[in-house]
């Protein structure tokens, strides 16, 4: 007797590890809401194959190059990162063929590291002190010098929007119909701007918060717009306009709220993902009723080596300051 399966029939087999970036899931974290008629909720963004919201941005922009002809076979890709979307870019690029160079800082944690190395990147590292911002400087100069390589340029790519525009934000209304706020960490902005865009032009009444630490303090994966940098994404895509709030988030508030989310819900997200359930609590706190939608960018396994989850909370928040933690 011979036995199928017909899995393939069934549609439960993809072509590409490709195939399984996006339709994330959303779990009620509401137990941890302030306000008992305020649900909050997780799209658990790091159950993306490499881990990571990013994920959907970097398929996006190798993909979008491909079809311009800005990325051709064989070619080079240069692009700065802290980590997420350097892990996602490596590991697309392996599966392409294409050869790549993440340009980050000495302060990322050991893990991040060693994914971009099992992927075949090749790292080039930029000052621990300059940030984020000292690795984009870095890649707009060799970009400059080497007009042969591709430069994606997650900060300026309307790629990045787009993807959360055409993917994150019809599954969070699909899955949440009756949302009423939408918070995120502001980064290149690319989530907040695509996502929060697709929900104004779908549900106008739909509040979009951004979560963003105190000017000259670090959440790092995060940013405040009084630094100096305003990402082309954020400006493009008219950020101003579309924000309705920011609110500010202490380091030792998402090393806090990271902490909850693995003991109290069992969700093991990294610290940006702290910071924006961070928001999210003080948005409840502020509202008398609704239903709001969260991200949790990426896990927690990236940054085991930080002692933030593990370590006395002084301690942690002192290394925040040190280590980029997205």
């Amino acid at each position: 007797m011979t036995m199928s399966y017909g899995l393939t029939q069934l549609g439960l087999v993809n072509e590409s590890v490709l195939d399984l970036i996006g339709n994330t899931p959303v779990v009620d974290v509401s137990n941890l809401s302030p306000n008992p008629k305020v649900r909050i909720l997780a799209k658990l963004e790091m159950q993306n194959p490499f881990g990571s919201v990013k994920d959907r941005i970097a398929k996006a922009m190798i993909e979008s190059a491909e079809k311009d002809g800005r990325l051709l076979p064989g070619q080079t890709i240069v692009e700065p990162s802290s980590g997420n979307t350097g892990i996602a870019l490596a590991a697309i690029a392996r599966i392409k063929g294409y050869p790549i160079k993440i340009l980050m800082p000495t302060s990322v944690s050991i893990e991040r590291r060693q994914m971009l190395e099992i992927f075949g990147a090749e790292i080039i590292l930029t000052p621990g002190e300059e940030g984020s911002n000292g690795a984009v400087r870095r890649a707009q100069e060799l970009a400059a010098e080497h007009p042969e390589w591709c430069f994606l340029y997650q900060y300026g790519n309307d790629a990045n929007p787009t993807a959360h525009y055409e993917g994150t934000g019809p599954e969070i209304l699909r899955d949440v119909p009756d949302i009423t706020h939408f918070v995120a960490g502001l980064g290149t902005s690319g989530t907040l701007m695509g996502t929060g865009r697709y929900l104004k032009e779908h549900r106008p009444g739909v509040q979009i918060v951004a979560v963003e630490p105190p000017l000259g303090e670090r959440v790092e994966g995060l940013r405040n717009m009084d630094e100096g940098y305003i990402p082309p994404v954020f400006e493009n895509w008219h950020g101003f306009e579309l924000l309705d709030r920011k609110r500010v988030v202490r380091p030792r508030e998402s090393i806090e709220w990271t902490r909850r989310l693995v003991s109290e819900c069992g969700i093991f997200a990294g610290i940006s993902s702290g910071a924006a359930l961070a928001g999210a609590a003080k948005v409840a706190a502020s509202i008398d009723e609704g239903v709001i939608v969260f991200i949790v960018c990426d896990g927690g396994w990236k940054y085991l080596s930080t002692g933030a989850y593990t370590d006395d909370l002084d301690a942690a928040e002192a290394a925040a300051e040190q280590i980029i933690y997205f």
